[in-house]
C-alpha cells in the first residue's frame, strides 16, 4: 500500500502532524503482517458474513491525551481498502486534546469484517501514543511556569520513534535529536575514548561544526571545562537540586542547560525551578502506560 491509496484527509492530517505518511504506512503494514501472519482473520471470517456493515466508536475508558488518530485512521483504511468495502470517519475530537472517559473521539463505518480485524493494531497504536501524549503532558504541568521545558530522548522503541515523538509534542514536550546524525551528543564513553571533553567537543565541531552539539558533564568541574570550551548545551548528568543551582550559576547564561538522569514527577518542578532550560525525560517514551482506549461496535439497524 501507498500513501496514493490513503485518503486524502488522512495523508493531510499525517503531514500537518509533521509525520511522513509513507512512513506511517511502513509501520501499519509491518503491524497489520504481524497480527494476519500471512493468513486472514480466521474469527472474524468465520463469524461475520461478508456484506456486513456496523458503525465502530473509539472510546476512552480514561481520561487522557489524545494522540494517534490519523495513524489509527491509516490502519483501518488499510485493512478496509478503498472499493467495495470503503470507510467513512468522523473524527470527534484532534491530537493533543484532552478527552474523558466515555466520551467517542472517533467514530468509524464500513464492513464489520474489516473494523473487527484492524481494531487492535488501531488500539495498540492510538492507546501506546496517547499514553504518552499523556504522561509528557503530566510532566509539562508539573514544570508550568517555570520557563524549562520538557523533552524527550532516544530510548524510543525500534520503528516507533518518529510516532512517540509526535506523541510527546501532542502532550506539550519538545523533542530532542531525532537521530545519531542530525545532532550530536558527547556522553562520557566518547569522552573517554577522545581523552577529555574539550578533545572530544573539538573533535566533532572538526567533523560536523553545523550541527546542534551537547556536551554530558557528570560533576561541576566538567561543567566549568565544558563552559571554557564554548560548550553552548550541556546535559547536567545525575545532579542533585543543589548542584544543578551551582550548575546555573557557574553558567550565568553562557549556555543552556538539560537535566538528566534520576528525574521523577515529584521532583520535576524542584529540578525546573533551579533554573536549567530542559528536564530530559526518557521514561516519556520508554515507561508510559497505554492510555485506556476501546472500540465499540454497533451493528448496521
Amino acid at each position: 500500500m501507498t500513501s496514493d491509496d490513503l485518503p486524502a484527509d488522512i495523508c493531510t492530517a499525517l503531514t500537518d502532524a509533521g509525520l511522513d505518511p509513507v512512513a506511517v504506512l511502513a509501520v501499519v503494514d509491518a503491524a497489520l503482517a504481524e497480527d494476519l501472519g500471512g493468513g486472514v482473520d480466521i474469527t472474524t471470517t468465520a463469524t461475520i458474513p461478508a456484506g456486513a456493515t456496523a458503525r465502530a466508536d473509539f472510546v476512552p475508558r480514561a481520561d487522557g491525551v489524545l494522540a494517534g488518530l490519523p495513524v489509527a485512521q491509516a490502519v483501518l483504511s488499510a485493512v478496509g481498502g478503498r472499493g467495495d468495502a470503503e470507510v467513512e470517519f468522523k473524527p470527534l475530537a484532534t491530537d493533543g486534546d484532552l478527552v474523558r472517559a466515555g466520551q467517542p473521539v472517533l467514530t468509524v463505518t464500513g464492513r464489520t469484517r474489516w473494523l473487527l480485524t484492524a481494531e487492535r493494531t488501531a488500539l495498540n497504536l492510538l492507546c501506546h501514543l496517547s499514553g504518552i501524549a499523556t504522561l509528557t503532558s503530566r510532566w509539562v504541568d508539573a514544570v508550568a511556569g517555570t520557563g524549562a521545558q520538557v523533552r524527550d530522548t532516544r530510548k524510543t522503541l525500534p520503528g516507533l520513534r518518529a510516532l512517540e515523538k509526535y506523541a510527546v509534542r501532542c502532550g506539550g514536550g519538545v523533542n530532542h535529536r531525532m537521530s545519531l546524525s542530525d545532532a550530536a551528543l558527547i556522553k562520557d564513553n566518547h569522552v573517554a575514548a577522545a581523552g577529555s571533553l574539550t578533545a572530544a567537543l573539538a573533535a566533532v565541531r572538526e567533523l560536523a561544526g553545523g550541527l546542534p552539539v551537547e556536551v554530558e558533564c557528570d560533576t561541576l568541574a566538567q561543567v566549568a571545562e565544558a563552559l571554557t570550551a564554548g560548550a553552548e548545551l550541556i546535559l547536567l548528568d545525575n545532579f542533585s537540586v543543589g548542584q544543578l543551582a551551582e550548575a546555573v550559576r557557574l553558567t550565568a547564561g553562557r549556555a543552556r542547560l538539560e537535566a538528566s538522569g534520576g528525574l521523577t514527577l515529584s521532583t520535576a518542578r524542584d529540578v525546573a525551578m533551579t533554573g536549567v532550560d530542559f528536564l530530559a525525560v526518557g521514561a516519556l517514551t520508554h515507561s508510559a502506560p497505554a492510555l485506556d482506549i476501546g472500540l465499540d461496535i454497533v451493528p448496521a439497524g
